[in-house]
């Protein structure tokens, strides 16, 4: 065997080693990024949790569920319910969630995402069934609360933490939407009536006062006049009306009897 026989030879062997190489590398090395966890399954039973970085694999024989560990969000799509006064109401709602245990989000239930989904969506048509539409519409922070929480209870055996619910909308049908308008515009003339009504009282107990003070220092009322005068003078009216004090009518009276008498 000649030298280039040799050579021909070693140069197939090499080209057969790094295609084979090639074609087991993704098989046996797998990069991870930080938020990622690779559940390793070997021949079908649960090996170990690998990652973040480099991780290797025996080929053929390992296989992998990849987990994303950062916080997820779902949808949950409008759904019809009756509140508890018997008025239906189209809600939806945003979960927002995270993997915690990567082994039992794959092994514990199929498809944790999916499953997490059903599981908000009827839970909150639950929660919303057993409230009134007032506290639906003003204590949302609680509905909201009460939704995390039976939802996060409901997934802890699946390594999943539910860290918020948030219910973004509530659609109301059109005549109960009239009806709360109407409710609304008559709770606003109740309270300008009743303001109103505050007024006009404080008024009369300050005009009860001035009286009052009137009565005790009758100097107060000339004084009072005199500062009225003043504030016409100051303003360009071609006429202006001028109270007299009931005094000084009297005077005019008593000399009107005495001319009689004469």
């Amino acid at each position: 065997m000649d030298t280039s026989e040799i050579f021909s030879g070693y140069l197939i062997w090499v080209i057969t080693v790094v295609v084979f190489l090639i074609i087991l590398a993704p098989q046996i090395f797998k990069i991870l990024r930080e938020y990622e966890r690779a559940v390793v399954f070997r021949l079908g039973k649960f090996q170990s949790v690998k990652g973040p970085g480099l991780i290797v694999l025996i080929p053929f024989i390992d296989r992998i569920e990849k987990v994303d560990l950062r916080v997820l969000t779902i949808n949950v799509d409008k759904q019809e319910v009756i509140t508890k006064d018997n008025v239906t109401v189209n809600v939806d709602a945003i979960t927002f969630f995270r993997v915690v245990d990567a082994e039992a989000a794959v092994i514990q239930v199929e498809q944790y995402i999916h499953a997490t989904s059903m599981l908000a969506q009827t839970t909150l048509r639950s929660i919303v069934g057993q409230v009134e539409l007032d506290e639906l519409l003003a204590n949302r922070e609680k509905v909201n609360k009460n939704i995390q929480e039976i939802i996060d209870r409901q997934t802890d055996p699946w390594g999943i933490k539910v860290v918020s619910v948030e219910v973004r909308d509530v659609v109301l049908p059109e005549n109960m939407k009239r009806a709360m308008a109407r409710q609304a515009e008559t709770e606003r003339d109740r309270r300008a009536k009743v303001i109103n009504a505050e007024g006009e009282f404080q008024a009369a107990e300050r005009l009860v006062d001035a009286a009052k003070m009137i009565e005790t220092a009758p100097a107060a009322l000339q004084l009072r006049f005199l500062q009225t005068m003043n504030e016409i003078s100051e303003e360009n009216a071609t006429f202006a009306f001028l109270p007299l004090p009931m005094d000084f009518l009297e005077a005019f009276k008593s000399m009107k009897d005495r001319g009689k008498e004469g």
